[in-house]
């Protein structure tokens, strides 16, 4: 009961305002706001290296209908099939919710591969270099909605910070939410270093490397701090979430472009 008290009491709605049909929700607007001030970010980038303007314009383009897309047939086939298998008319209904970022993260891959053959004809690691910076920073924000829906929750906890989510239940909870939220915005601000203040973003794959190892070693970890999303965990007697073990290729992706010797050294 003490802890209880203590904790926070989150019952903050999800909707910012509602007219009629029309509701404006606190995860699209931080959504949308990733993906703008993600613009505005590669837009510097492209400056900088003397990209062609109108690249950019398409490249938001790809990356925005590569992460919708990937993002919710990740969910669709990664955490809840059985149940969508069934009602395959509601695979569309993006706007009921449910995305996963495994899903989106190869969304972007995929349309960002198209973007370099169709676009740029440049290697896709040219393109992806840039992009994974604020990336790391739309899934902070993203988290951010997570917290304002009241879901993807913490476990059980007796911590002095934990929070009771009153939309859901009233047991005090790991913020979950906030940890990888506050975990993607440090590795954005290492990224964006990396990309302005050194070298290495002349070794193509390196910042893309960097923000696999990094991003998906952090949801490997906080993976323990959150209540089961289902999935096909447990095909594996449950020893790992399918959160972690969809992150384990995605590490190990990234540490072969972090460590590989780079291809334009002399």
């Amino acid at each position: 009961m003490q802890t209880l008290l203590l904790a926070i009491q989150w019952n903050v709605s999800p909707e910012i305002v509602n007219i009629g049909p029309i509701s404006l929700r606190w995860y699209g607007l931080l959504f949308a706001l990733g993906f703008l001030v993600g613009l505005f970010i590669v837009q510097a980038m492209f400056k900088a290296e003397n990209a062609p303007e109108k690249w950019l314009d398409q490249a938001f383009i790809y990356v925005v209908v590569g992460a919708v897309v990937g993002a919710r047939l990740g969910h669709v086939f990664f955490y809840d099939w059985p149940y969508y298998r069934e009602h395959l008319d509601e695979i569309v209904r993006i706007w009921e919710g449910g995305l996963a970022s495994h899903g989106g993260a190869i969304g972007i891959i995929l349309a960002l591969w198209i973007y370099s053959r169709v676009v740029t004809k440049k290697s896709i690691l040219w393109i992806l270099d840039k992009v994974v910076v604020p990336t790391a920073l739309a899934g902070s924000f993203i988290r951010l909605g997570n917290l304002m829906n009241s879901e993807i929750l913490g476990k059980p906890a007796d911590v002095s910070w934990a929070f009771v989510f009153q939309r859901v239940d009233q047991v005090p909870r790991h913020p979950v939410q906030l940890y990888e939220s506050i975990s993607y915005l440090i590795i954005f601000f290492i990224l964006y270093w990396v990309y302005w203040k050194t070298n290495f973003r002349n070794k193509p794959g390196f910042l893309f490397g960097l923000f696999l190892v990094l991003i998906f070693g952090v949801r490997i970890v906080m993976e323990q701090f959150k209540v089961s999303q289902g999935g096909f965990e447990s095909a594996f007697d449950n020893a790992l979430t399918t959160g972690q073990l969809l992150s384990i290729p995605f590490v190990l992706v990234g540490l072969f472009f972090v460590l590989r010797p780079n291809p334009n050294a002399k």
